[in-house]
């Protein structure tokens, strides 16, 4: 076992910690006509879509896993200095976001509500008419236009994916540029928790990205020129990272993560895959996951495609060597010492495996090795993982999966073993 507070060494070591978020007022504030902006395929009726992931965090500690909620997290982060309170309220509340005019009102206001009104209105979202900006309309066009449902501050629904704001590579954490302008707000609350709360300050940990780890380096106007999202991300063990070069994730940035793992000897290679840029498969994991440290669960068509090169560290300081690989599977074997990595293929029919695909049935969370965390309705597949001797743990997804997440998206590990 580990004795570091933090790290996550492979996908499917023992899980020790991990970060969720438990279904907000943000995804109350989704309706039919702003879904597709926060990047929704449908609403979800919350109270249930609470309950289902209730179920999930209750799986998880009676299994030992310490558990922690990022909106709990945000709120003690931004009591911890007063520094961690005027830092959240100034990159959340700009000239962009509120406009010129009111952004000194609305500063001066929210530094002064409690930490966890503060993180319950930068996670839910903030309208004009809970802010009151009356008095505001002679003085601001964004206070006397529109209607007072107008959000101040936009609400950040997807953060109930922990996963790709913030990813832990084996002794470090990216805190991850991400593609979306909708998300972007996401990885600045990660940035608070990080460097402001108690159980990560003074803690021995790297950051990839950014280089220097510093809040100063989250500037919204160039933010995203170059994307990641921890979907993509899997340090699968053996000093390996896997990567997929997706909708979401940028070469340029696989390179800047290579080079400063590379550079802290965390990490000696990181096999780079091309994911297909389309909303089906979004990220590598919801296509491929690890289930035990020879099985992994894949949706097939993606594998026929799956163009790979391997990056390693070059001749000279910050370079590379990056060479093609032969197949993806036969890089994930070589890198990990195996003679064979089992495949699972998501189950049923062509029809029924696509079906499948999209209702996260190849996005399972390895509990330990061999014991995974995956939605109910996904039958077929569940029983193809049985037959190959995994423990799959059924929990309903029915409202949790309309954003397109399954356990594996839902879910920030910051320890976990080595295999």
């Amino acid at each position: 076992m580990t004795t570091a507070a933090f790290g996550v060494h492979s996908e499917v070591g023992p899980l020790r910690k991990v970060i969720v978020h438990r279904p907000d007022m943000s995804l109350k504030r989704l309706t039919p006509t702003n879904n597709d902006k926060l990047l929704f395929d449908d609403i979800l009726w919350v109270e249930h879509a609470q309950k289902e992931h209730d179920r999930f965090v209750t799986l998880m500690r009676e299994r030992g896993v310490e558990v922690f909620y990022h909106q709990e997290l945000l709120a003690q982060a931004l009591e911890a200095t007063p520094h961690a309170k005027r830092n959240a309220v100034e990159q959340a509340v700009t000239h962009l976001t509120v406009g010129p005019a009111l952004v000194d009102a609305v500063r001066e206001e929210l530094s002064t509500w409690s930490g966890k009104d503060l993180a319950t209105h930068l996670i839910g979202g903030l309208t004009k008419e809970e802010f009151d900006v009356r008095g505001f309309d002679t003085r601001s066009l964004v206070a006397a236009s529109a209607d007072p449902q107008q959000f101040v501050l936009p609400p950040l629904p997807n953060s109930l994916y922990q996963r790709d704001p913030a990813a832990w590579l084996y002794g470090g954490v990216s805190l991850n540029p991400m593609f979306w302008h909708a998300r972007l707000l996401e990885t600045m609350n990660q940035s608070t928790i990080y460097h402001n709360h108690p159980m990560f300050t003074g803690e021995d940990f790297s950051y990839w990205y950014p280089p220097s780890g510093d809040e100063a380096d989250f500037d919204e106007e160039d933010f995203g020129k170059a994307a990641l999202e921890g979907g993509d991300m899997m340090p699968i063990g053996n000093g390996t990272v896997v990567i997929g070069i997706s909708e979401r994730s940028t070469p340029q940035m696989i390179e800047h993560i290579a080079l400063a793992t590379f550079a802290a000897g965390a990490a000696e290679r990181v096999i780079a895959v091309n994911v297909p840029k389309r909303r089906s498969y979004m990220h590598l994991d919801t296509v491929f996951t690890f289930l035990d440290v020879d099985k992994a669960s894949a949706y097939l068509p993606f594998l026929e495609t799956a163009v790979t090169h391997s990056l390693r560290p070059g001749d000279r300081d910050r370079t590379l060597d990056v060479r093609p690989e032969r197949g993806f599977v036969d890089a994930v074997e070589d890198a990990l010492a195996i003679s064979r990595l089992d495949i699972i293929p998501t189950g049923g029919d062509d029809s029924q495996q696509a079906r499948e695909q999209w209702d996260s049935g190849n996005n399972f969370f390895a509990l330990e090795p061999g014991v995974v965390v995956g939605y109910h309705k996904n039958q077929f597949t569940n029983r193809k993982l049985r037959q190959h001797g995994v423990d799959v743990i059924e929990i309903e997804g029915f409202e949790l999966g309309k954003g397109r997440g399954g356990t594996h998206c839902m879910t920030c590990p910051i320890l976990r073993e080595g295999i």
